[in-house]
């Protein structure tokens, strides 16, 4: 792992808030702010410039939405990690989200808690979901993780904990280095078990993660 610290962007249009999460990032010496933005395209142009190892980015902001923002983003920069910042706490937020495949998604009043570990997970290359909001993807969207091949096959328990360690933001790496398995081997268990499943997307295991309760209680 590299010993420069990783590189920010703060986005959010209220200088109160923003001053309040600079100062969470700047007391962390792993993480370096590089730029920071009050509307949606100045965030666009600065991380399209900067290149930061991961923006931090409000929904609600002036000239340009976060979802449009980061809608831009991922289209010239499939690689770029966002963590989106929203008071928003709606089933059709969220999965607007998971389908442009945002990295991390935090509630802003979870901030003062859970802004570095989510900011972390993201630039290790995991997906972070509060927790608060992981349930909201419970119901409503029934069949849409069903297997096309009829009942869902079961997992084996090592599947499983690849699968639930993958629906709460840890990284491939992290994943291999708690079990103890090769990178290689974990992408193999998560293929089988969304195979098995019939799963296709991010949305399907975070909402699998959630319905079995693998997602930790706020």
């Amino acid at each position: 792992m590299s010993d420069k610290p990783l590189r920010i962007l703060m986005a959010d249009d209220h200088p109160i808030v923003l001053a309040g999460l600079k100062a969470l990032v700047q007391a962390d010496p792993g993480l370096q702010i590089v730029g920071e933005a009050r509307d949606g395209r100045t965030a666009q142009k600065l991380a399209m410039s900067l290149r930061p190892d991961v923006v931090v980015l409000d929904l609600s902001m002036p000239e340009m939405s976060g979802t449009e923002v980061a809608r831009a983003l991922l289209a010239e920069q499939p690689e770029c990690r966002i963590l989106v910042l929203t008071v928003h706490e709606d089933r059709a937020t969220l999965r607007q989200l998971l389908d442009l495949h945002v990295a991390g998604y935090l509630v802003k009043r979870s901030a003062a808690d859970e802004l570095l570990s989510a900011i972390y997970a993201v630039a290790a290359g995991g997906t972070y979901l509060d927790p608060s909001i992981a349930g909201k993807l419970v119901g409503g969207t029934q069949g849409t993780a069903r297997s096309p091949k009829g009942p869902t096959q079961e997992l084996s328990d090592r599947e499983t904990d690849v699968l639930r360690m993958i629906a709460n933001g840890h990284s491939n790496k992290e994943i291999s280095a708690r079990l103890g398995i090769s990178v290689k081997t974990i992408e193999t268990y998560k293929a089988r078990a969304m195979e098995k499943l019939g799963f296709k997307t991010r949305v399907d295991v975070v909402r699998h993660a959630a319905s079995k309760g693998w997602l930790p209680e706020k």
